[in-house]
């Protein structure tokens, strides 16, 4: 059934995904999880509307994230209950976006599996905002095999002298082998070449 028009200045498109991990072991009874994305307006956050369609499917929140980017709001939320509670709440959801302006993607996962063969270090970036520097610090990652666990980057404007200013606060995965001391100078050295002032530490929690 096609969801009814919203204004021009708001198009909805639904996408609901289902990915399947041959390799993920099969779900117990109660622990299927869904993974939902919501963006609105920021005068309509959908957190409390969602979080009280989450709980009314009998289903509970491991992790929540919340974000203002430009004028909308982005609601991350993965969900877990048994089958019965993710199929009512993915029909809930159905429902909620044809009665809400918003957008919504929704899709089955799993938990996350341990790596313990991860370290989990903190890396801060700061430097006069120019394009491509998000690009590039991903890049090198990549290139080394690290891999990013979260991130969360702006673009601001200096309080003091009106530059445009550019910062990153990302948690990195560095694999247990790595010669810690020898990643941290040849990150330095790449960041000396692109004119950033950052750092690498171990986190601490």
């Amino acid at each position: 059934m096609k969801a009814p028009p919203f204004p021009s200045t708001y198009p909805v498109t639904r996408r609901k995904a289902v990915l399947t991990d041959t390799t993920a072991p099969r779900p117990t009874a109660n622990e299927n999880h869904l993974l939902i994305n919501a963006f609105a307006a920021q005068s309509h956050s959908p957190l409390v509307t969602l979080s009280k369609r989450i709980a009314d499917c009998g289903c509970n929140v491991v992790e929540a994230r919340v974000a203002t980017l430009g004028r909308d709001v982005s609601v991350l939320v993965l969900a877990i209950g048994s089958w019965d509670a993710i199929a009512k709440l993915e029909s809930a959801l159905a429902r909620y976006e044809r009665e809400e302006q918003l957008r919504l993607l929704y899709f089955r996962t799993s938990q996350k599996q341990l790596q313990t063969n991860l370290l989990p270090y903190v890396v801060e970036v700061i430097a006069a905002d120019k394009a491509g520097i998000l690009y590039q610090i991903a890049e090198f990652f990549l290139h080394h095999g690290i891999t990013i666990e979260q991130l969360q980057s702006t673009r601001y404007r200096a309080m003091q002298t009106g530059a445009d200013m550019f910062s990153a606060q990302i948690t990195i995965g560095i694999p247990s082998t790595t010669h810690i001391a020898a990643l941290r100078d040849d990150f330095l050295e790449f960041c000396d070449g692109l004119n950033l002032d950052a750092i690498m530490d171990p986190m601490k929690f």
